[in-house]
């Protein structure tokens, strides 16, 4: 027989105690690991502001539609320009009825803006008008769009201040554009600066040599115009003030093209040696100017179609009817007498017509939130101004305006139109070759885009 497993006796709390009399009561207790902070979660109002800073620098809105303002509204003043080649002289020049004396007495009232009252000789004239000649059509093609847009806003403020009795309201629409086309990267599709930008990263890529130093015409062109202004500076001539009568309150001409100069000579300084950080944050600095102006042309054309409805509400012609009949039968405007006597005779059309405009434009700022309504708004005005222009002999104040209209045509419409006249242009110059896929077919984003300078590594673009 196996004798039985000893049973361990059991201690009391007293016992234990003795039998170990050198551990304490309590043991101590061991230091913790310091816990790391709870993440740091944002507020739905900050996430809502750093989505829309996000969006209001991360790129450059809108390429196809600003692409399309530039275009039009430079060919709408190259081709005024053209048509009043002959009779220049009498509407800005030394013959006009509005003499440069009284000009320069007007110009010295309302502190406008002209470069014309520097001189009095015809010369001056005649180089003026070629430079707002020459500028429009190299703005219109996309050539160095940053220098000919602020070429093209000097050629317009000089001869639209010249004479401000002559024009009408697509000359004010022009006035306008002109200066907010300066601060817009207008050149990022349909220019020969997102071909030459495309071209430089192509080489870039190729040989891996940075291409601001191959960009001679540039480098040219920017010391020209600062030689210029700084002629023009020392001789104390009109309207270039510093911190008076400029665009801005306390903020002269002066200081407007000085700092433009500047901002393109830092511009291709910085991308040339500093591409990091400074270059990100001039690129935002300019993506953000780009959002801004562009912002401030769709509150303008919205602003001139509100403004004009209200003002028709008004009038009593607007109110019975009979309006549209009047301008019908005035020898001014009627190009075409009989099919202008033709609609006028017409009581019911002229009634619709008066009553159409009116709805329409006072309809228009509303129906922006309404991507479908605004669509069809959009081509309801384009073609009374086709009428107008038609009906009216009125061509470039219709252009301008359809051109204002621009800004709100669907990205996906105009990248559809972008890719058939690329088909065309390759089945035209291709000699029978097989035509590439190019553009944008609805993606929204253009395929040479200048994000970066509008036009590579150049000084001025």
């Amino acid at each position: 027989m196996t004798s039985p497993t000893p049973q361990q006796p059991q201690q009391t709390p007293g016992a234990q105690q003795a039998v170990h009399p050198t551990e304490p009561a309590e043991a101590p207790e061991q230091p913790q690991a310091p816990q790391e902070p709870a993440p740091y979660e944002e507020t739905r109002i900050e996430r809502a502001i750093g989505r829309g800073f996000r969006y209001a620098t991360g790129r450059a809105l809108a390429p196809y539609q600003t692409a399309v303002v530039r275009i039009g509204f430079s060919a709408t003043w190259l081709l005024f320009l053209l048509r009043e080649w002959p009779h220049r002289a009498v509407l800005y020049g030394p013959d006009s009825p509005w003499s440069l004396d009284m000009a320069r007495r007007l110009l010295g009232g309302n502190h406008a803006f002209s470069i014309l009252p520097w001189s009095d000789g015809r010369g001056w004239f005649e180089c003026v008008y070629l430079l707002s000649l020459v500028s429009s059509a190299l703005l219109m093609l996309g050539w160095r769009t940053r220098t000919m847009s602020v070429l093209f806003m000097v050629g317009v403020l000089s001869l639209q201040n010249r004479s401000i009795f002559i024009g009408d309201g697509g000359d004010n629409v022009i006035h306008l554009m002109s200066m907010y086309l300066v601060l817009t990267r207008c050149g990022q599709v349909w220019s020969l600066d997102a071909r030459r930008a495309k071209r430089a990263a192509a080489a870039a890529e190729t040989d891996g040599v940075p291409t601001g130093s191959r960009d001679l015409p540039g480098i040219v062109l920017w010391s020209v115009l600062g030689l210029a202004l700084a002629v023009a500076q020392l001789g104390g001539n009109y309207g270039l003030s510093w911190f008076e009568n400029g665009p801005f309150p306390h903020i002269g001409w002066s200081l407007v093209l000085w700092g433009l100069w500047a901002a393109h000579g830092l511009w291709w300084a910085v991308q040339r040696y500093a591409p990091g950080e400074p270059r990100t944050v001039l690129d935002t600095l300019a993506k953000l100017a780009h959002n801004g102006a562009l912002l401030v042309i769709m509150v303008e054309v919205c602003l001139i179609y509100a403004t004009a409805g209200w003002y028709k509400i008004q009038g009593s012609r607007w109110q019975d009817g009979t309006a549209v009949y009047f301008p019908m039968h005035l020898d001014y405007f009627s190009p075409w007498p009989a099919l202008s006597e033709l609609l006028g005779s017409n009581g019911v059309m002229i009634m619709l017509i008066t009553y159409g405009t009116v709805i329409v434009q006072v309809a228009f700022p509303f129906t922006l939130f309404n991507r479908r309504l605004k669509n069809v708004l959009l081509v309801v005005m384009i073609c009374e101004h086709l009428s107008i222009a038609f009906l009216l002999g009125l061509p470039f104040f219709s252009l301008a305006m359809i051109t204002a209209d621009a800004v709100f045509l669907p990205t996906k419409f105009l990248t559809w139109i972008s890719a058939r006249v690329s088909g065309l242009r390759e089945r035209l110059f291709s000699r029978g070759e097989p035509a590439r896929a190019t553009g944008g077919s609805g993606g929204g984003e253009p395929d040479a885009r200048t994000d970066h300078g509008g036009g590579g590594h150049t000084l001025v673009g």
